[in-house]
């Protein structure tokens, strides 16, 4: 299949894990048919749906409509939206009040959110009853290109951003395109970084494709957009089959989140500073890192950051609101990165677009002086 041949309105891709195998649907109203998909995971007829007030308000009727037309029973734990849910408290909630609802070791719990929702639902489940099986409904195009696939599952600390968590496969995910036109455009565009981040990690050519076909996707074309979250889908579906815990080339996906995770550690996980926008001001600092070190091509930061800016992202800490802490301070909290060790730094670098690599040998001088230089600008 070639970047210009997408005509499929559905899609499936297989993550191979061996007996924790499963498949991520893709596809055009799939919400509505999602009983028929949900119902052969289930040991008994019964759910709990964790969702959010917004997706809640926007699309729980459809689900609990869907599942019902099977005979499915379920029950409707509804969070609060926005990072700050992923927190102890929240997290304590939410495992009572599954734990109220009935869920049993053998039931499946369904996370039908962006990834807020995916991760601390995912994180709920692996430790409830010791275990209890998943099936995510991701909602954003964040979710569904990047949080819902792989298992990562977990909540934020003070210290940093999805410090404490658990791998935990989920069984399915059922990925509905339709979902996507109730985004706000900020949301949307904030998803879409993780989107380019697969060309630029790994794929010059299909980066290519999305610098052609990014205001098409931003507008609502189905076939577009079917056609991105399923190569995303499959590249990562290819590093965590290779790679499921992160103990080596998976590490690839967080190019742009060493940079990304602190500044937004620095700005309280708040709605000045979205993920998807921490990532994309994080990706073009990775290469135009690179280009400092003369790792990769003069310009070739630019070519990125003017792809970026393109859908409305951010791309220089300068367009983040309000105060940010200094260089060194920085630096401190990209030391939390779950990557590090031995209190070393590990960066993803480029040599090119479509060229990541991991660099464990970065010295931290080096990092200090671009972030200083960086801060100067604002």
């Amino acid at each position: 299949m070639t970047d210009t041949d997408h005509a499929a309105r559905s899609e499936s891709v297989p993550v191979s894990l061996g007996d924790r195998s499963y498949d991520i649907s893709i596809g055009e109203g799939l919400l509505a048919r999602a009983g028929g998909i949900v119902a052969p995971l289930l040991r008994r007829p019964m759910t709990a749906i964790v969702t959010d007030s917004n997706v809640a308000a926007a699309h729980l009727a459809t689900l609990e409509r869907a599942l019902a037309a099977h005979g499915i029973r379920s029950t409707a734990i509804v969070m609060p939206p926005g990072e700050a849910t992923k927190s102890y408290q929240h997290l304590a909630e939410l495992c009572d009040r599954l734990l109220a609802a009935g869920i049993e070791r053998r039931d499946r719990i369904i996370a039908f959110g962006g990834g807020v929702i995916g991760d601390l639902a995912g994180f709920a489940a692996a430790i409830l009853r010791r275990g209890v099986d998943f099936i995510q409904i991701p909602t954003t195009l964040l979710s569904q290109v990047d949080s819902s696939v792989g298992g990562k599952t977990g909540i934020n600390s003070p210290h940093g951003k999805n410090l404490i968590g658990a791998f935990h496969q989920p069984l399915a995910v059922i990925t509905d395109i339709s979902l996507l036109n109730t985004l706000p455009k900020r949301e949307l565009a904030s998803g879409y970084a993780e989107v380019a981040k697969y060309g630029l990690l790994g794929d010059n050519g299909f980066f290519e494709w999305l610098e052609a076909a990014a205001p098409t996707i931003m507008r609502g074309d189905a076939q577009a957009r079917i056609h991105a979250i399923k190569r995303s889908c499959e590249a990562k579906a290819r590093i965590v089959a290779e790679d499921e815990t992160e103990t080596g080339v998976r590490a690839l996906l967080n190019l742009g989140h060493t940079f990304g995770h602190a500044l937004e550690s620095a700005t309280n996980y708040s709605q000045r500073l979205l993920h998807g926008e921490g990532v994309s001001i994080g990706m073009v600092q990775a290469f135009r890192f690179s280009e400092r070190l003369k790792l990769c091509a003069p310009g070739t930061s630019e070519r990125v950051a003017l792809h970026l800016k393109g859908v409305g992202l951010p791309t220089h800490v300068s367009q983040i609101p309000g105060d940010l802490p200094p260089a060194a301070t920085l630096l401190d909290m990209m030391r939390q990165d779950k990557k590090a060790q031995g209190g070393k730094l590990t960066f993803i670098l480029v040599k090119g677009v479509g060229e990541a690599f991991i660099a464990k040998d970065v010295p931290d001088h080096d990092v200090l002086d671009f972030l200083t230089e960086d801060l100067r600008q604002r």
